[in-house]
């Protein structure tokens, strides 16, 4: 899964990212500092495995990951072409959902491309230029459905048709696609469009070192009012302290956590946040060898959970031997927990749950 880091320039995206994955993209103090995207992968915090690597004394530890890609700072109008717009609009539609930073500080040594710092206005300016782009390609596959219709008489494009005309009133009042309520057959219609306001967004207020910990600062009320309008994710986090974050080992990592008076980092929070945004969940396999994480979406059935460890595991597929994490922990072994009636052997039909500990049972 790809999460696209977006935002206009100058408002830490690159801070942000380096902190993300430790890669050191470059960070300077004018626009368009990042033109080809930088992408790293970012493994996703979950303490369930330390707790079972050390129950099995496995050889190798793999947490589940998401790819994270920085794309270049966006201005008004991009969406025409204006500061390279195209080729970072043509970046966020290969994306699954987007991180939306947005600058709440105040730094006179950091221009604002603006000149201000009004993140409400920040946030409109990125928005409109996505429906603008957005509006572009829709009214382009209006008129070749609607042209298809009138060749070939073929009805089944009526709904995609309804479906972009809603779309299409949206965006040419500056909203956005994901405003809408699609129904089931839409939503899979929608995704042939990879349309960049159909996209699910976290907003990230990136504020200063010294409002860690406070209450909002005004800024961040203006970020929190649209993301609840929206009903969208936010994470308030500072990245410039991240970067410092990373930097240190595990133990000065949680030494300085502690003195800013957090458990979790901003970093920690958006990983977490972003894995859920998109309806992923984690099961886990457990051995010798290694004990692993492996993302599917919420609803897998266990057949198709397997496919996720090999293709070979899903058209041979049994049986599931599976037990839940908390009820292997209390057991202390697989062997244990199956003597107490704690594994169960489940079929095709079974939902793969948050947490479950799985052996597939399948033909060669």
């Amino acid at each position: 899964m790809k999460i696209g880091v977006v935002g206009l320039p100058n408002v830490g995206k690159s801070s942000l990212f380096n902190a993300i994955t430790e890669a050191g993209a470059e960070s300077a103090n004018y626009p368009f500092c990042t033109i080809e995207p930088n992408i790293g992968i970012v493994d996703v915090p979950d303490d369930r495995l330390l707790v079972l690597g050390k129950m099995y004394n496995t050889q190798k530890i793999t947490p589940a990951s998401i790819e994270f890609v920085d794309i270049a700072g966006l201005v008004a109008g991009a969406s025409k072409g204006e500061g390279l717009g195209n080729k970072f609009l043509s970046h966020i539609r290969e994306v699954d959902a987007i991180v939306h930073v947005v600058r709440c500080f105040d730094n006179e040594n950091i221009i604002h491309v603006s000149g201000s710092i009004n993140p409400k206005r920040d946030i409109e300016t990125i928005e409109m230029e996505l429906a603008l782009a957005d509006l572009e390609q829709v009214t382009k596959f209006l008129e070749k459905n609607s042209k298809l219709v009138k060749q070939t008489g073929d009805k089944s494009l009526l709904t995609s048709i309804n479906m972009l005309s809603r779309i299409k009133d949206v965006l040419e009042v500056g909203g956005q696609a994901r405003s809408l309520d699609y129904s089931e057959d839409e939503k899979k219609l929608l995704k042939n469009f990879s349309l960049l306001t159909a996209k699910p967004v976290i907003y990230v207020a990136n504020i200063a070192e010294q409002d860690i910990g406070k209450d909002d600062n005004g800024y961040v009320k203006q970020v929190r009012e649209i993301a609840e309008k929206e009903k969208a994710k936010i994470v308030v986090l500072c990245a410039k302290i991240e970067e410092e974050i990373v930097g240190l080992d595990k133990e000065d990592r949680e030494l300085f956590k502690e003195e800013l008076g957090i458990s979790k980092s901003g970093l920690e929070q958006l990983v977490t946040t972003s894995y859920d945004l998109l309806g992923l969940m984690s099961y886990l396999t457990a051995g010798e060898k290694e004990v692993r994480a492996w993302t599917i979406t919420k609803g897998t059935k266990a057949p198709q959970a397997a496919g996720k460890i090999h293709t070979d595991f899903e058209k041979g597929f049994i049986k599931a031997e599976i037990v839940s994490y908390n009820d292997l922990v209390e057991a202390g072994s697989f062997l244990k927990a199956r003597e107490n009636g704690k594994v169960r052997m489940e079929g095709k039909e079974y939902v793969i749950q948050d947490g479950d500990v799985v052996l597939f049972r399948f033909n060669n």
